[in-house]
């Protein structure tokens, strides 16, 4: 496995299962039981059509069923990587017993592929859910909550299958669906070919080398850059035009923003995106309705560190003479289909995200608002924000909150409403993310 990673977190079928508790044998005999029956502790794990998956249930199930969806995980596609194959049931350990203590059972799929596998991941996950109700229990309530790319899988899922969720916690949200997503990245792609110039080795802003590698390609170039002090008001250009972490919110960067983000930006830029270029089967970004610009203030901010007018002007310039990328619409449709959002969620969802998110702005949940309130399901989604700095920098009580405030949703046919997640605990009650700034 890699040792170093920038977001691997960042979700009629032959079953094969290890018993790791006694007490599962009887279960299989007895048949499935209802919530009401007391079924656990159970902790049972195996593969569900290559996907690995874990099931856990505490001896005290509360009738909850929680759904993990991970986030994206760096496919092992160059020598010397080993594939993550984890079937993780929560973030981390500590989380994970926190909820088994308050009665919810967990489960969690590793998918059947690592990279940007939506696809599998909105099967692997549903048929989780269907081996559960089949051999361990029928639960009252099914939640899924994902993380990042994991998010993606969520929302198309709340389109797809309401008889199979009745809810769903999408945090650190990919809210303006894929295709957006990526031509994001795309921007950022150009900006730094701009300003620093792209090997032709790595291909080009608008269609990378299928096999580019990080960590020996494009990592050693970025160290170099940004141990260069000059080089920070170069990056803060890049990073603005790009509207990271959304316009409005800085110019200036949060403390501790940079370089993180050049490294996580520019490797979902390259070797993520060269990933899902070869399921696509070609380039999938497209820039022929941007317009690439700064606002005043943000034009007097790079002033400020020393980037003169002229500079800013000659870069604006030459990145808006580049919009001539159009992806083929077979690649295109791809991204599209894993996943694009109607905004026609069936049961309600909760979205959860970081106001300085570097990598998924917090500007995607404005986009995603629009999108559900467009299809006329503005009463089934309700956004709540943290003070946190970093992708998925949520707290364990922070998510244990939102977990909560989901499941009593679902249960009582409620809305959360912003007193349920205080500021004590870093929430931001009234915030409002600003628009995203492309197209």
């Amino acid at each position: 496995m890699r040792t170093s990673r920038f977001l691997l977190t960042l979700v009629g079928t032959a079953v094969r299962t290890s018993v790791v508790v006694a007490c599962v044998l009887l279960l299989f005999v007895a048949g499935a039981a209802s919530a009401a029956t007391q079924v656990g502790p159970i902790d049972v794990s195996g593969d569900i059509d290559g996907a690995p998956y874990r099931i856990v249930v505490p001896a005290v199930w509360n009738g909850t069923l929680l759904v993990y969806g991970h986030g994206y995980r760096d496919k092992a596609d160059h020598p010397g990587e080993v594939d993550n194959r984890n079937a993780d049931i929560a973030p981390n350990t500590a989380l994970a017993t926190a909820l088994l203590a308050q009665g919810y059972a967990l489960a969690g799929s590793a998918y059947k592929d690592n990279g940007w596998a939506v696809e599998e991941g909105i099967q692997d996950l549903k048929n989780v859910v269907s081996y559960f109700r089949d051999t361990i229990g029928k639960p009252d309530r099914t939640i899924l909550w994902a993380f990042s790319m994991g998010s993606v899988i969520g929302f198309e899922s709340m389109e797809r299958f309401g008889g199979v969720y009745d809810g769903a916690l999408c945090a650190c949200a990919v809210g303006a669906g894929a295709p957006s997503s990526f031509d994001g990245a795309g921007d950022i792609a150009l900006a730094y070919d701009t300003v620093f110039g792209i090997p032709a080795a790595w291909g080009s802003f608008g269609d990378v080398r299928d096999d580019v590698d990080f960590e020996t390609e494009v990592q050693p170039k970025l160290v170099g850059e940004v141990s260069n002090p000059a080089n920070f008001p170069k990056f803060e250009f890049i990073r603005l035009v790009a509207g990271t972490p959304g316009r409005g919110l800085t110019p200036p960067a949060p403390p501790a923003f940079y370089p993180g983000w050049v490294f996580t930006d520019l490797f979902y830029s390259f070797e993520a995106r060269s990933e899902l270029e070869r399921r696509a089967g070609g380039p999938i970004v497209q820039n022929l309705d941007r317009d690439y610009s700064l606002t005043p203030a943000e034009i007097a901010y790079l002033n400020a560190l020393g980037v003169p007018s002229a500079a800013i002007d000659a870069w604006l310039f030459a990145m808006n003479n580049q919009r001539i990328v159009e992806a083929p619409p077979y690649a295109r449709n791809y991204v599209r289909r894993n996943a694009e959002y109607s905004g026609k969620i069936k049961h309600p969802v909760l979205t959860l995200h970081t106001v300085f998110d570097p990598l998924v702005t917090v500007t995607q949940e404005s986009r995603y608002a629009d999108t559900v309130n467009g299809a006329g399901r503005g009463a089934l989604l309700f956004q709540t924000y943290t003070n946190g700095n970093g992708h998925c920098a949520f707290t364990g009580p922070q998510l244990v909150t939102a977990v909560n405030a989901i499941n009593a949703w679902v249960e009582t046919g409620t809305a959360p409403t912003d007193a349920m997640f205080p500021a004590a605990l870093g929430f931001l009650p009234g915030f409002v993310p600003p628009p995203m700034n492309q197209p």
